[in-house]
């Protein structure tokens, strides 16, 4: 057992909840993501944060080209570890 993580970084809170909900039907059922807010260094605001969801692979089943696919349908990307 391994503990790669994929880091999937989005624009905003609703946007990542959308993603988690299409994981799925999409990949199939997994581990429950987290989802995390990110704030922007410097960054007071509560809207100026990157929402992240963290996929835990402990199978490694999770190809990293269609995660950089699937979390641009959702104008975010995939963090490289």
């Amino acid at each position: 057992m391994s503990d790669v993580r994929h880091v999937l970084v989005l624009p905003d809170r609703d946007t990542a909840e959308e993603l988690i909900e299409a994981l799925p039907a999409r990949f199939g059922s997994a581990e429950e993501p987290q989802l995390v807010r990110d704030a922007l260094a410097g960054e007071d605001d509560a809207e100026d944060a990157q929402w992240l969801v963290v996929l835990v692979d402990e199978d490694e089943a999770l190809d990293a080209a269609e995660l950089d696919a699937f979390a641009a349908e959702f104008e975010g990307w995939r963090e490289e570890p």
